[in-house]
């Protein structure tokens, strides 16, 4: 399978768009933002765990990393609610197990650096915001390895950033609020991959907007596809 596979070209996925199928394990759902390959595959996805399922285990070949983002994802290593950001390096392994909460996540499979063994699991709902050098903006930091970064930031209504020319490309997911790119608004629950070397011009919405940011990690995308 190949979905939004061409790295050099922008991509996007919004709500209205959203089709749901079945994993192999019952009571899980995947909605592909991007993907390139089959069962193991370079990934990115939205997944939804229904209550008291499960998915069986497995070892990640090329890293997995995690944002949750409703109920409650927990595995035999602990329980990680809401807010909780988690990178499992490439070798680790685990069986998720899902409470009566259910749980929805954000996973990127197969994209971490061989050399990125750093595990992670962070509470960022607990942790404090903090303020960035431009106005109107604050900021979590998640992780950073090389050129890559990963953070939560948080835009007041109306600010407006123009990019350089990012050499790695930039990849958000709306999680409140909404995000404006020239014409068009991005509503909470949308994806969006700038490819290496865009200077997008981005806005908040009047209310303002929260999202997960990632930046600095797809100039090797367009050298392994």
């Amino acid at each position: 399978m190949r979905l939004n596979a061409d790295f050099s070209h922008f991509a996007c996925v919004t709500p209205e768009q959203y089709h749901w199928v079945a994993s192999p394990s019952a009571g899980v759902e995947r909605m592909m933002l991007d993907r390139i390959g089959d069962e193991v595959a370079r990934a990115t996805s939205l997944v939804r765990y229904a209550p008291n399922s499960q998915f069986s285990r497995h070892t990640h070949e090329g890293g997995e990393e995690i944002l949750v983002l409703e109920g409650v994802f927990a595995d035999e290593h602990g329980r990680y609610p809401a807010g909780s950001y988690l990178r499992n390096p490439i070798g680790t392994g685990h069986t998720p197990r899902i409470g009566d909460e259910g749980a929805l996540i954000l996973v990127k499979l197969h994209q971490f650096d061989e050399n990125d063994l750093l595990q992670l699991a962070i509470p960022a709902h607990r942790l404090p915001w903090q303020p960035d050098r431009r106005p109107g903006i604050t900021y979590k930091m998640l992780h950073t390895y090389q050129h890559e970064r990963v953070s939560l930031e948080r835009w007041e209504g109306e600010v407006i950033i123009d990019y350089p020319a990012l050499p790695g490309g930039l990849e958000l997911f709306v999680l409140e609020g909404s995000l404006r790119d020239a014409d068009t608004e991005y509503p909470a629950g949308s994806w969006c991959r700038y490819p290496p070397g865009a200077a997008p011009r981005l806005s908040a919405g009047p209310s303002g907007v929260m999202m997960y940011v990632k930046r600095g990690h797809l100039s090797n995308a367009l050298c392994d596809v």
